[in-house]
């Protein structure tokens, strides 16, 4: 299903596109002096032309279609590159960013889920639940600012760079070294990041194993002797993995929307940056090949969780039948 469901992305993409009211072209072209309307008009028809603008919009959709099939995303008509480049210089670091606001996410959520189904209704459970609401509820612009405001700014403790992935001297460091920029320019982005992520995927944690706790198979393995962890490790947690897996596919889809934000706060020169130009300066490859990648990535993660049902449950198998 994935090569129908990608094309049927391009298509919703591409018509949203074009649909949206301006066009590259007439958002680049500005005049200077005594206002020209012939000279205007005729330079906008050139470069329509130029790029391809001025072709029907479905002989427009099935010629990048066709490029894309050769991965030729066409030219940036802000940047004046080619669009296949500004990706490769800007993928990793949106990449970078979002894999490590995962590890984060379960190194948080998983053990923290578990204690807090394992101390039900006390203290730490409760404290927990309400501190991880409060997480939930805080929207990522305004938690940005004030990470920036407090932790990056010289009004209270400049702790961390306010913005960019390294530092101006970073050309000149060891490998360690710029190891440890990167890292620590990425510190506030991160936590805007994981916030809500292992927020939510914990409460998903807590639920699933307290449904488990009550099931039948739990007091017999109690009543056979077995030790309490090998009852919450090896059964429980174990049969918790499923619906937390579901859940899981679709977090990085979230991760991914949300680095968009975070890297214009930061000012990151990631993919999400460059989504947010391509889309206000109506950057039509730009947004189209974004969107495609975008489209890709998700559904290698539903596909990876796919074959994470099977490893987490040998019931689960993909001929129909569970």
């Amino acid at each position: 299903m994935i090569v129908p469901t990608l094309l049927g992305i391009t298509v919703i993409v591409f018509a949203i596109s074009r649909i949206a009211p301006g066009d590259p072209v007439s958002s680049h072209i500005s005049s200077r002096g005594e206002f020209d309307v012939k000279k205007t008009i005729d330079v906008r028809k050139e470069r329509l032309k130029l790029y391809g603008l001025d072709k029907p919009i479905h002989i427009q959709y099935v010629n990048w279609l066709w490029r894309v099939t050769r991965l030729d995303f066409g030219q940036s008509v802000k940047h004046n590159r080619p669009v296949i480049k500004l990706i490769a210089d800007r993928l990793p670091i949106t990449l970078t960013l979002n894999l490590i606001a995962l590890v984060f996410i379960y190194a948080i959520s998983l053990p923290t889920g578990v204690l807090a189904a394992v101390k039900h209704g006390r203290f730490f459970d409760r404290a927990i639940s309400v501190f991880f609401l409060v997480l939930w509820s805080l929207p990522i612009m305004w938690v940005g600012q004030m990470l920036i405001g407090y932790f990056a700014g010289p009004a209270f403790k400049s702790w961390f760079p306010p913005a960019g992935i390294s530092s101006i001297y970073a050309d000149r460091l060891s490998f360690f070294q710029w190891l440890f920029d990167r890292l620590w320019h990425l510190a506030l982005p991160v936590v805007c990041l994981t916030y809500t992520g292992f927020a939510y995927l914990s409460k998903q944690v807590r639920a699933e194993m307290l449904e488990n706790l009550s099931m039948d198979y739990v007091r017999t393995a109690r009543a056979k002797g077995l030790p309490e962890s090998a009852v919450i490790f090896r059964h429980v947690f174990r049969n918790s993995l499923v619906p937390v897996i579901t859940i899981t596919a679709s977090l990085f889809p979230a991760v991914f929307a949300g680095s968009v934000i975070v890297e214009k706060i930061f000012s990151i020169p990631g993919m999400g940056l460059l989504m947010f130009e391509a889309v206000a300066n109506r950057d039509y490859n730009v947004v189209m090949a974004l969107a495609t990648i975008a489209g890709i990535l998700n559904m290698i993660a539903l596909l990876l969780a796919d074959i994470a049902y099977a490893l987490a449950d040998p019931r689960v198998t993909f001929e129909g039948n569970t």
